[in-house]
């Protein structure tokens, strides 16, 4: 205890009233190393005692009854073990109890209901068992209860003040109780992944203040009420991962639904969002749907729907987010989706639409447009929304020329008109399209010089996809400016030339310039050396060290002999560059590890209870640690000292705080099974990291495209072929 106080009393966190009493002690995060004192008898007037993450063991002591005039305890975030004392239930002023986080067992004490001040109680992520106690329904001024590990709630009904219900990742057994309906103020009811059974209570109709309600991943079967439709204020539902079987009023749903979209929808006068996404609905969009002037966010992707999209779609002037992709509807889309001047983000890929052409978009304010794979027929227009971001037109059929207002679209950063029947050459203007990183012009009709100004692009840095057109003449010298690009295909062309502008592109990682009339030798560099033959072929006077590069001419014995001394020379010279890269590895991570950790000013922030450091990650930030790199940052695979794997999301640029603080936004409060998990979060001024759970098996994931400015929608996959992460979503 000496040690302790003397510890304490020399840190900032201690508080003492005018009279020299010390009534507030706030120490977090700091290493304790040692049991829980249990001697403050000089602190008799000790109001706030806040000792979280404090790396705390051993049982919370009895003595703790003796301090009266406690009114907030937090020791969340320890080692603490043992039960939870009965006596801690004396101190009736006491309204914050927060032990959280430990490895508490036993029963919560039976004499609960005795804090008659209590107001905020949370007992989550412990080793409680048993029964709630009855005496909880004393708790009437309780507007917060986090607790799990038990079965018993229906005394719940009394704490006549409960805001916010959290019971979610516990073992919670039986219905959903009927008795919950009686509190009248709750706001938020989190009862997620618990073996809830039976159906959904009627008398949840009487939480009239609900703004939130989880009962996702259970084992929930029946109807969803009708009622829901009265809950006025509610704004998010989710029962993914159930087995009900019949929709009605509701949103945010992923279950196996069939049918039609029920036309009572309509009666949710205050709903914000609709998502119904991934079941197997079928039948048209009800027109009266649109009638919904609160609805922000319209999401059925991945259904069966087929018709029309109805014309009252240009009623919905409050729809910032419209996803209808992977269905089968057809015909045109409304021209009065142009009414809709809040609208950001449209996806409807993947379905039969035949456009004729493109300009109900132009007077919308909208960032993110994908209409790939449909039957688009016209041509690009001359006038776009110059706030888009990313347009994916590919897979359709465009034809005519690529407009030279396309220079307008300053605020791209990704273009795909792949697989397309465009034509004439790239308009010089798209060298002010500054932000783009990605381009995709692949199997078109082009024709001409590849313009120099793809090549004075600062930001292209993802791919640049050129293949399958008529291109003519030598690569531009401007394209070894390229320096960031990962991905390049100038392949099925008929360019000419050498290759030399190329040869110091040393973030390339995939290069692709077959079936063109290029000649001279190929680059004497590793990434050169290390191209497959079928990304070289058919160019008859492209050559290596003395020899063609065909296979026929590998195959010819007047070449063997030239070949024998070309391949002991590639392994002497392998030989030596590794050995200097691995030098060059080592240091080049010595340098950075020393820069970053100039910076101490660090802030960090954890969902999860994980032992680890910031010289812990970064020091694994290295190349070979690599598991995949996209539009928002690069992705690593980093052991922390404790054995566990997590996948750590290094963003581009440390000045994308917009997509960053998107991301943390929006999976620190998600959770699915198909969704992978955000566990924290780091950052300092020459660094942002996203820490995740590292998931090797080909589980769904979206570590590489982020979140974006638009948030909510998260849908990526594991490519398992490369063993790295592919998103299926951009922001």
């Amino acid at each position: 205890m000496e040690s302790f106080r003397h510890k304490s009393m020399q840190l900032v966190g201690v508080r003492c009233s005018s009279n020299g009493e010390v009534v507030e002690i706030i120490l977090k995060a700091l290493d304790f190393q040692g049991p829980l004192p249990s001697n403050f008898h000089s602190l008799k007037s000790l109001k706030t005692l806040i000792l979280s993450s404090s790396n705390l063991t051993g049982t919370i002591p009895k003595e703790f009854g003796k301090y009266r005039e406690l009114s907030f305890v937090d020791v969340s975030g320890n080692s603490l073990s043992g039960e939870i004392p009965e006596e801690i239930c004396r101190l009736n002023k006491l309204q914050t109890l927060s032990l959280n986080t430990n490895f508490l067992e036993g029963k919560i004490p039976s004499g609960i209901g005795n804090l008659s001040s209590l107001v905020y109680l949370t007992l989550y992520d412990n080793q409680l068992s048993g029964e709630i106690p009855k005496s909880i329904g004393s708790l009437t001024k309780l507007e917060v209860f986090r607790a799990g590990g038990n079965k018993n709630l229906n005394e719940i009904g009394n704490c006549s003040e409960l805001q916010n219900l959290y019971l979610y990742q516990n073992s919670i057994t039986g219905p959903i109780p009927r008795r919950i309906g009686e509190l009248s103020k709750l706001q938020s009811l989190l009862l997620w992944q618990n073996s809830l059974v039976g159906s959904i209570p009627d008398e949840l109709r009487s939480c009239r203040e609900l703004t939130v309600m989880d009962l996702s991943e259970n084992l929930l079967t029946g109807k969803i009420p009708k009622s829901f439709g009265e809950l006025s204020k509610l704004q998010e539902l989710q029962l993914s991962v159930n087995q009900l079987s019949e929709l009605n009023s509701i949103f945010r749903l992923e279950n196996r639904l069939t049918g039609n979209i029920p036309e009572s929808l309509s009666d949710c006068q205050e709903l914000q969002a609709v998502d119904l996404s991934y079941n197997n609905l079928f039948g048209s969009i009800p027109r009266n749907i649109f009638g919904l002037r609160n609805l922000t966010k319209l999401l059925l992707l991945s259904n069966d729907l087929s018709g029309f999209i109805p014309p009252d779609i240009g009623n919905c002037t409050s729809l910032y987010r419209l996803r209808l992709n992977h269905n089968r509807l057809a015909g045109t889309v409304p021209s009065e989706i142009g009414n809709l001047k809040s609208l950001n983000f449209v996806d409807l890929s993947n379905n039969r639409l035949v456009e004729q052409s493109l300009h109900q978009y132009q007077d919308v304010r909208i960032e993110f447009l994908d209409l790939h794979s449909n039957g688009i027929t016209g041509s690009v227009p001359d006038t776009l929304p110059t706030s888009l971001q990313f347009v994916d037109i590919s897979d359709n059929r465009l034809a005519g020329q690529l407009p030279h207002s396309i220079g307008s679209l300053t605020e791209l950063t990704k273009l795909n008109l792949g697989k397309n029947q465009l034509s004439g050459s790239i308009p010089a203007e798209i060298l002010s399209c500054s932000k783009l990183q990605l381009l995709d012009l692949g199997n078109n009709g082009f024709s001409g010089e590849i313009p120099k100004q793809l090549g004075q692009i600062p930001s292209l840095e993802i791919s640049l996809n050129l293949s399958c057109n008529l291109f003519s003449g030598e690569i531009p010298s401007q394209f070894s400016g390229l320096s960031k690009l990962g991905i390049l295909d100038l392949s099925h062309n008929k360019l000419s030339g050498n290759l030399n502008t190329l040869k110091n592109l040393e973030n390339l990682v995939s290069l692709n310039v077959s079936f063109n009339d290029l000649s001279g030798e190929l680059p004497n560099t590793p990434f050169f050396r290390k191209l497959p033959l079928s990304d070289l072929t058919a160019n008859k006077g492209l050559y290596i060290s003395g020899g063609v590069v065909t296979p026929a001419d590998r195959i010819r014995s007047s070449h063997n002999r030239s070949v024998m001394k070309l391949i002991t020379s590639i392994l002497i010279s392998i030989s030596g560059v590794l050995l200097l890269l691995a030098v060059y590895t080592l240091v080049r991570a010595q340098i950075a590890s020393n820069i970053l950790r100039e910076d101490d000013n660090w802030e960090m922030t954890l969902y999860q209870k994980l032992e680890f450091s910031v010289d812990d990650i970064v020091k694994n930030l290295t190349s070979s640690n690599v598991i995949g790199t996209g539009s928002s940052g690069v992705v690593y695979r980093v052991t922390i000292p404790n054995g566990e794997t997590l996948a750590v999301k290094k963003m581009w640029s440390s000045e994308e705080s917009g997509a960053f603080n998107s991301e943390i936004q929006t999976l620190g409060s998600i959770r699915h099974k198909n969704i992978i998990r955000l566990l924290g979060w780091g950052s300092n001024r020459s660094l942002k990291l996203l820490f995740y759970d590292y998931l090797p098996n080909g589980s769904l994931s979206s570590l590489l495209h982020g979140a974006g400015k638009g948030g909510a929608d998260w849908e990526a996959r594991y490519d398992l072929r490369r063993g790295s992460c592919a998103c299926l979503l951009a922001p």
